[in-house]
């Protein structure tokens, strides 16, 4: 049976003083009896929470397996695929430098990066690939950060140059970031840079750029500079053998239009085998890592660039990191319209009118997912943020998400 778990850590008298009655009134919005709804009907193998009141955690909980298979209760220390919260470590690595004076924001890729000094963009209303036009600016690092940089990722077929990354293998794990920007200088853009926001392998191309201005392997900068640091010691491109037996199993459902026939274990692209290090190291959907682990980062962010006695950023390069940074009248536009309703920082989307059920004190709020599952959030509204972690594709904004979310709402309401 699925096993369930709720905690409150008390790490001293104050912070208890401080978060009890948040705590307790989460509690009563029946969160509790919702997910683990969730988890016996097998819409998900698991999911484990996490609320934060500033920088304090008020309540962690774990509902269902890891491992439906093996009956393995999802704890803290789970191990998941996050994939696209990859991405705001991507983009906190590439502020890191930005604080050194490695580049600065409106800097051209092709400055740093030079087989992309010579991208065609393709004709708008062609389906012709080879159908082209010259750029009217050089893409830039900024419109990078913001996926407005014009190029496509491959995976959602948004574009006819979409074919083309699945043909030339743009994120072979077997490739490196180096062969990655050799291959995209051959792609023409999907659309003029600064004229929409696309969802792309941009944050790749700056996990490509933190290697050349950094002199490191990507990987090495992450866990010298990052992972390290923030005592994320669970966190990394692959999982080590001792602790392979707390990696979830990635699920999908039976039947995607009828959630109550459960989920079966996924194979494929997705639930790659990560018991050895990649030669790519993606910097928009690499990395394993625990809500534990990724609570340590959150933190870290709602102060401002600080966790305990660490400083990764300084406070304003925090708030420029959560600041729009969209041209006027651009907006994110996921695939299906999702999260219209969102502006764009530095690798974090931005609330700019509250979801359904939602708080008016929800604008501002600042968040990112995971394709599977895995969604942090910080509203310095309300002092709090929250982190729900699960493995069941697709998951990216799916409805268990928001639930976590508009309760938290609830409860500091």
């Amino acid at each position: 049976m699925p096993t369930n778990c709720r905690t409150l850590p008390r790490h001293h008298d104050q912070e208890i003083t401080i978060s009890g009655s948040l705590t307790e009134r989460l509690a009563a919005t029946g969160i509790t009896d919702e997910l683990t709804d969730l988890t016996d009907r097998q819409v998900l193998a698991g999911i484990a929470t996490v609320l934060l009141k500033d920088d304090v955690v008020v309540d962690e909980a774990c509902y269902g397996c890891a491992n439906i298979e093996e009956k393995i209760p999802v704890r803290t220390d789970t191990i998941h695929r996050i994939f696209s919260n990859t991405k705001i470590i991507t983009s906190v690595a590439m502020l890191m430098l930005y604080e050194e004076g490695k580049y600065q924001l409106d800097d051209p890729l092709a400055a740093y990066l030079p087989a992309l000094d010579h991208l065609k963009v393709l004709k708008p209303g062609t389906s012709d690939v080879s159908d082209t036009e010259p750029l009217s600016s050089p893409p830039t690092i900024r419109q990078a950060f913001t996926h407005t940089a014009g190029f496509s990722y491959g995976t959602f077929q948004e574009s006819p140059v979409d074919r083309l990354f699945m043909e030339t293998g743009v994120q072979d794990r077997n490739g490196t970031l180096d062969s990655m920007i050799d291959k995209l200088a051959e792609i023409p853009l999907s659309r003029q840079p600064g004229t929409r926001w696309q969802y792309s392998i941009a944050t790749d191309i700056l996990a490509r750029l933190v290697e050349v201005l950094s002199g490191q392997s990507f990987a090495d900068f992450l866990a010298e500079r990052i992972f390290g640091p923030l005592a994320m010691h669970d966190t990394g491109f692959h999982v080590a053998a001792d602790k392979a037996d707390r990696l979830a199993s990635l699920y999908a459902p039976v039947d995607m239009m009828d959630e109550s026939k459960g989920l079966n274990p996924m194979s494929g692209m997705f639930a790659f085998d990560p018991s050895e290090p990649p030669a790519f190291c993606s910097g928009g959907g690499g990395l394993l890592s625990s809500i534990a682990d990724y609570t340590h980062f959150v933190q870290m962010l709602i102060n401002r660039g600080r966790w305990q006695n660490t400083t990764l950023l300084q406070p304003e390069t925090v708030d420029l990191m959560t600041e729009n940074h969209l041209p006027e009248g651009l907006t994110v536009h996921l695939p299906g319209g999702m999260m219209q309703d969102h502006t764009f920082g530095l690798g974090v989307a931005i609330k700019s009118k509250p979801s359904p059920g939602e708080p008016d004190g929800a604008v501002g709020e600042f968040h990112w997912a995971g394709i599977a599952g895995t969604h942090s959030w910080v509203n310095r509204h309300y002092g709090i943020a929250g982190l729900a972690f699960t493995q069941r594709m697709p998951g990216f904004f799916h409805a268990f998400n928001q639930t976590f979310k508009r309760r938290a709402y609830e409860a500091i309401t």
